[in-house]
């Protein structure tokens, strides 16, 4: 299984599925702000599927290499795609909308690695050399994707779960909500070394895991 590939295995499996979830997250971020009057990623070459022009050399490669390497879920972060909220059409509205396109592009993602799944699995019969590595690329796919939507979506600022709040709250709530943001990893640090970020994540990503592997007939 999965667990007795060998490092290199792991990496060749893992790297396509973390590196264009990281990058399809900022770029959606990017297309949202584009659609609602903001040109700044467009005009600085940021909404384009080209991962090397979102590649944080910690957050895109460092920190999920060491996390497979030591057998730990896998995460990792590109460099955020800018968006100058002034020149939103709406600004508090459309900047909740803008937050939302990154997850929601995280789970569309892992269903379309999830129907890589499938499809690795019906090539299980004369394509074997081809259907066990696209199965294990699918299942890390559907992984790094799901644990990106559902992070993301906790109502924290900077996360864009908490962005999206802010955009809904009535104006006071929200300029309160704002002023979490510059404590807003700290607060997420503590959640993870308390074991409290794993027992809310869990049952989110094991629910919209289901559903996709529901949607895609596994």
């Amino acid at each position: 299984m999965i667990s007795e590939l060998t490092v290199i295995q792991k990496i060749a499996i893992w790297a396509l599925p973390v590196i264009f979830a990281i990058t399809v997250h900022e770029v959606a971020h990017g297309v949202a702000a584009r659609y609602f009057g903001d040109k700044t990623a467009l005009m600085l070459g940021r909404i384009t599927l080209n991962p090397i022009k979102h590649m944080d050399p910690i957050g895109t490669v460092l920190v999920p290499l060491l996390l497979l390497i030591m057998g730990g879920f896998v995460m990792g972060w590109a460099k955020p795609v800018p968006v100058t909220v002034e020149n939103l059409r709406n600004p508090k509205r459309d900047m909740a909308w803008v937050a939302a396109a990154g997850p929601a592009a995280n789970v569309l993602m892992a269903l379309f690695w999830a129907l890589m799944m499938k499809l690795g699995l019906s090539l299980s019969g004369g394509f074997a050399w081809a259907a066990l590595p696209l199965f294990y690329m699918g299942g890390a796919g559907v992984t790094i994707n799901i644990m990106l939507a559902v992070l993301n979506i906790l109502p924290i600022p900077p996360l864009d779960g908490g962005r999206i709040l802010m955009g809904v709250l009535p104006g006071p709530l929200s300029w309160q909500l704002s002023r979490v943001e510059p404590y807003g990893m700290f607060i997420l640090m503590g959640l993870l070394i308390a074991n409290v970020l794993d027992l809310v994540l869990s049952p989110m990503a094991n629910a919209l895991q289901k559903l996709l592997f529901s949607v895609a007939g596994l």
